[in-house]
Parts: C-alpha cells; structure tokens; sequence
C-alpha cells in the first residue's frame, strides 16, 4: 500500500506531521534538498512567473519563489493538514493573496489545474504510486523550469 492517495495520504501526512514541518521550517528554513531546488530555480529567474508547486507542503517553496519576484503560486496537496498548515503560514507571511490551493490527487486533478511557468514536485514522486503519470502530467504543466527532488 502506497502513503500517497487518499486515506492512506490522510493517514501519514496528519496533522502531527504537518506541525512539525511547519516548526521546523519557521525554526531552520527549508530543509537541504528543498533549498536545493528553491536555489536552481531562483538561478534561472523567476520575475513574474507562475507556480505549480505539487505536494506543496507547508509552502516553503512557494514562499521563496515568490518573495523573490514570482506572481502566483498554485499549491496542490492531498493531505488536508498540510494545506492547512500553509495556508496559515502564508498568511503569517502576507501571501495568501498570491497563493491558491487545490485539494486532492494532482493527477486526478491534472486537467483542471492551468499550466504554470515553474512547476516543482519536492520529495512527492518517491511515495506516488503512479509515478510515471505524475511525472508526465506534471511536465506538462511545465512552461519554462521543471524541478523535481527525489529523496
């Protein structure tokens, strides 16, 4: 059975988990693979792009990318702690009115979500029990920088 995909998603991405990611975050910053990502795609220029972030966590991604010039982020997430978790964490930040938050599978999401400039996916691929279509439906959301991290 896979962590990812409703109940199971629920289950392991909980409410607990999400309030330790968000302390750690707001303690220590993005975690080193995730600052990883944040600094290639920043590399690349962000000026008004738009942002998919997928499995979006508690945003650290979407924060960075749009304190640094970004427009608009679009996190999608299936654990409904965690978007919990970002949306006050963006709030905190005064980003919530740059950020919108989609609930659910991406793929089962896919073909209603608009394509975006930067599309992300931070440890999100490794736990996905088809990964092969997130990947691709993911690309394919890709205008211009696609970054991935596999743990």
């Amino acid at each position: 059975m896979s962590c990812c995909g409703a109940p199971g998603c629920e289950r392991i991405f909980d409410r607990k988990h999400a309030s330790r990611e968000l302390r750690n975050y707001r303690k220590n910053g993005p975690i080193a693979t995730t600052q990883a990502l944040i600094q290639s795609v920043l590399r690349a220029g962000v000026k008004d792009d738009t942002v998919l972030d997928i499995g979006g966590g508690v945003g650290a991604i979407q924060y960075d990318l749009l304190k640094a010039g970004a427009r608009t982020a679009v996190s999608v997430d299936a654990s409904s702690a965690f978007e919990a978790a970002a949306r006050g964490e963006a709030k905190r930040q005064g980003l919530s009115d740059r950020i919108k938050y989609e609930a659910g599978d991406f793929v089962d999401l896919a073909d209603q979500i608009a394509p975006a400039d930067i599309v992300t996916l931070d440890r999100v691929v490794c736990c996905y029990p088809n990964m092969e279509a997130l990947v691709r439906l993911s690309a394919q959301h890709s205008r211009r920088i696609y970054g991935l991290v596999y743990p």
